[in-house]
């Protein structure tokens, strides 16, 4: 299958996607960390002007740490089990961060639901990644829903996060094409194959976009 057969929106030049200066962003991950890799492989390759200056996850088992070792980026465990509340748990993030002078947040498979305490740290500044076209199938198990509804097409989306569970102002979307026999692992598949592109481009929107 050629990429021609997927569309994204807004397609964007290399010059426009520019950014003047390096910007430091702080990852959140709770699974494999491919999309977290593809940031990182964006930046290495001269693609985005930034630095992931730290990767938090809250999952002990996650894969995502291997590969930021593997990348030589700085990695801090903050298992959300440890703190009381949901709050406590993203002032816990939000210390890590300022420590690393983050100046963006971007949630790269991140299983928790963030609170106020983040978004005042860094207002209109936490980009998120979703595998749907949003507004539809908000939530968990988005490509199971999408496979539920009988949908003919899904995607994913990159937008700036606010309070409410996957919303907030859309950055970037992938349409990607459901088949007869896709089942949720094979859907998922062709899926993250877009969010690898979009969520570099979706980054430098957002920054150009509140930045500007």
């Amino acid at each position: 299958m050629t990429n021609s057969t997927y569309l994204i929106s807004p397609s964007l030049t290399k010059e426009q996607l520019q950014l003047e200066n390096t910007v430091r962003l702080g990852v959140m991950a709770s699974g494999s960390g491919s999309n977290f890799e593809a940031i990182a492989q964006a930046i290495n390759e001269g693609r985005l002007n930034a630095k992931i200056e730290v990767l938090i996850y809250n999952n002990p088992n996650a894969k995502v740490k291997e590969r930021a070792d593997r990348l030589n980026i700085p990695t801090v465990l903050l298992n959300h089990k440890d703190y009381k509340t949901r709050k406590a748990f993203d002032k816990a993030i939000v210390k890590v961060f300022q420590t690393h002078q983050v100046q963006w947040v971007v949630m790269a498979g991140w299983m928790r639901i963030i609170t106020q305490e983040l978004l005042n740290a860094y207002p209109q500044k936490v980009i998120n990644i979703h595998p749907s076209i949003l507004p539809s199938f908000k939530g968990i198990n988005a490509v199971e829903q999408s496979l539920e509804a009988k949908v003919k097409v899904t995607g994913c989306t990159v937008h700036l996060v606010d309070l409410e569970v996957d919303s907030g102002l859309i950055l970037i979307q992938a349409v990607v094409p459901i088949f007869p026999d896709d089942t949720a692992d094979s859907l998922h598949d062709r899926i993250q194959i877009q969010e690898h592109r979009i969520i570099v481009d979706g980054i430098a929107l957002a920054v150009k976009k509140v930045d500007s």
